[in-house]
């Protein structure tokens, strides 16, 4: 969602606006980092109040619904249903991942509404920031229900280029570093062919 990455894109695809889909993954992790923050004040202000339920349970915020591990869920979902405001943000979290299951760019257009509506007046300053930050952005995130993709594989495909550079220590020139590409990244076929 940077400014780089739109302005790079646009210089070189023509009706760049139309087809650029921002990724799940990093708008749900911009909102996961707002969750973060607001369990931090709270869990500090509770501590000073003496309570210290939230102390430890960081990573069980971060978790998606389907991905909380079984053995702490008791607890968890205590704090899940306690008036917390850290409870609050992660259900706000949760629900704007629903946004990519809707059926058409209507539904996603009103489910939107609908979801920038409660967390801009959630009273979670880092929730309402990013709720705001998403809706600057919100064409190329609707984008999504006309393509259907996301850019997850070209993520996948990053990852294993740097990984590339990263154990040659660097390449001398740009066509090993293309062959290189290539070889890793092209789905060559190199079993010897048989009859």
């Amino acid at each position: 969602m940077s400014q780089t990455y739109t302005s790079a894109v646009r210089a070189c695809i023509k009706g760049a606006d139309e087809k650029i889909v921002f990724d799940r993954f990093h708008i749900v992790q911009h909102v996961t980092d707002a969750v973060d923050k607001v369990r931090r004040g709270e869990s500090q202000q509770l501590r000073e109040e003496g309570d210290d339920r939230l102390v430890g349970s960081r990573y069980f915020w971060l978790y998606g619904r389907e991905n909380v591990p079984d053995k702490p869920l008791v607890g968890f979902d205590v704090l899940r249903s306690a008036n917390l405001k850290t409870a609050r943000a992660w259900a706000i979290k949760e629900q704007l991942r629903d946004l990519w299951d809707q059926p058409t760019l209507e539904d996603g257009e009103a489910w939107w509404t609908g979801w920038f509506r409660w967390a801009s007046h959630s009273r979670l300053e880092p929730v309402k920031k990013v709720a705001r930050m998403i809706k600057a952005h919100l064409p190329n995130v609707m984008t999504y229900f006309t393509h259907r993709i996301t850019s997850a594989t070209n993520e996948a495909i990053n990852g294993v280029i740097k990984t590339l550079i990263k154990r040659s220590y660097g390449f001398r020139s740009f066509p090993n570093f293309r062959t290189a590409v290539l070889f890793h990244c092209g789905k060559l076929d190199l079993y010897p062919a048989t009859c």
